[in-house]
């Protein structure tokens, strides 16, 4: 069983997860660049490498049970443990429709990758998160999962209503409630976090935080002391509400 500590994050080839990977392996922690792109995730991984850190792509699909459980089989056999799961992998693919005008199979379509992907790969690699000794899952959400924040009329998320996209991370937020409970006998700690408006390739690159800045919370999370929280949902200045 490898000593240094081992993290996977999803969707890590680009944007928040290629800068939270980078963060994790500037603490001498050995990151995993699940990507579903052969190509671009041996690239990240690669462009890690030459920076110095410890990084290795995996294909890791989260609509694809083959690829998650062939990546959870290869991650055992030569790690025999996963410390850190990043669930960041995500898709928004509906700006400008309407809630009663959009198609049920582009709902469908962002709830396979944002909310049923979650679950399965935590699933398949949950195992190995508990061979470790201070288990860490990061499901990656957003402030726009806040029921409280989207029915305050004074909330800066109140006019932004994407139906599939909002309704996946409300969904996620209570997987990681929901797993952090099973989970709350055991080290594992199990937090959403929100890295707030983030200029990434998912929002056109149109947020007014850097990676570097949404990133730090995920960090965070994954970082966490024993003494730290479990069943939250967080941003870099704190508490967000349900």
């Amino acid at each position: 069983m490898s000593e240094k500590k081992i993290a996977l994050i999803t969707g890590a080839n680009k944007g928040l997860g290629f800068e939270t990977a980078r963060q994790l392996a500037n603490q001498n922690v050995k990151v995993l660049i699940g990507a579903r792109d052969e190509t671009r995730g041996r690239e990240a991984a690669e462009k890690l490498n030459n920076e110095g850190f410890d990084a290795e792509f995996v294909l890791v699909d989260v609509t694809d049970e083959t690829t998650l459980e062939a990546a959870a089989k290869y991650v055992e056999e030569t790690y025999g443990k996963l410390d850190i799961l990043v669930n960041n992998a995500g898709i928004a693919n509906e700006y400008g429709l309407e809630p009663g005008e959009i198609d049920l199979e582009l709902i469908r379509q962002t709830f396979d990758t944002n909310f049923f992907g979650v679950i399965a790969v935590t699933k398949v690699f949950l195992p190995l998160v508990k061979k470790s000794e201070s288990g860490r899952i990061v499901n990656v959400s957003s402030g726009l999962g806040s029921l409280t924040l989207h029915s305050d009329p004074n909330s800066p998320y109140y006019d932004i209503k994407p139906l599939a996209y909002n309704s996946s991370k409300a969904a996620l937020n209570m997987f990681t409630v929901i797993l952090a409970h099973q989970l709350k006998d055991t080290k594992i700690k199990v937090n959403s976090a929100d890295p707030g408006y983030t200029a990434t390739d998912l929002n056109h690159n149109s947020g007014p935080k850097t990676v570097e800045q949404g990133a730090s919370i995920i960090f965070d999370l994954a970082t966490l002391p024993e003494s730290g929280a479990t069943g939250g949902y967080f941003d870099d200045q704190g508490v967000v509400p349900w």
